[in-house]
């Protein structure tokens, strides 16, 4: 075999591998189906059941955040305190049938960092924008609309960001918020909220904190 041949075949053959690499990678790449996306959530989920802290939410609540975001095909999610992710992770779960996306927010720089390998290990990063901030300042800046929004960060500071949130979030949309009967902020802005006539809200009562459920009737 002559020096041309053997560097044609050595091109070709070149030229066989990067095909192949390149295919593999796509493979490797390729979205999970519907099927083996639940599969790998509800295995991380179950796996981690008792693992929470750092002020996550309870397993039973998480299941309330899904069932609300399903049930009423929401799309344009906004989570206030991400902690290390786990009702990101429902809420992101949910909206992997709506085909939705979540923007959620955690200005600790190590829980951020957390959630981040908890959402990729649960399979639903490619469902959440996770933003490192003061969510004092950046849900006032965030352009909407939003049809779901889940506030679970500082109690006290709960009404405002209701306030920041309310001209963005459309009509028949819901605004939830978490430890709303055994804080005084969440109580406060429990009292608030009932006060609202475009509002209807509702108290969770599977959750041991409480999760106040507001429906926007108008603007």
């Amino acid at each position: 075999m002559g020096h041309t041949s053997i560097r044609v075949l050595a091109a070709c053959l070149g030229t066989l591998i990067l095909f192949f690499g390149m295919l593999i990678f796509c493979l490797a790449q390729k979205p999970m189906t519907s099927s083996e996306l639940d599969a790998v959530v509800k295995r991380f989920l179950s796996e981690n059941r008792t693992k929470w802290h750092d002020w996550n939410i309870p397993y039973e609540d998480g299941k309330v955040l899904y069932d609300l975001i399903t049930k009423n095909n929401y799309r344009r999610a906004l989570e206030i305190g991400t902690s290390t992710g786990h009702s990101g992770i429902w809420i992101a779960w949910a909206l992997s049938k709506t085909d939705g996306r979540l923007i959620t927010i955690e200005i600790d720089k190590d829980r951020y960092r957390r959630a981040l390998e908890n959402f990729k290990k649960a399979g639903v990063e490619r469902f959440i924008d996770a933003r490192l901030a003061d969510a004092h300042q950046l849900v006032r800046e965030l352009e909407g609309p939003f049809d779901f929004v889940f506030s679970d960060a500082d109690k006290e500071w709960y009404i405002q960001y209701f306030k920041d949130v309310d001209p963005k979030l459309v009509k028949e949309g819901c605004f939830t918020a978490h430890n709303v009967t055994d804080s005084f902020g969440g109580k406060e802005f429990l009292n608030y909220v009932r006060s609202l006539p475009n509002y209807h809200t509702t108290i969770d009562r599977s959750s041991s904190s409480g999760i106040s459920i507001s429906y926007k009737r108008s603007h």
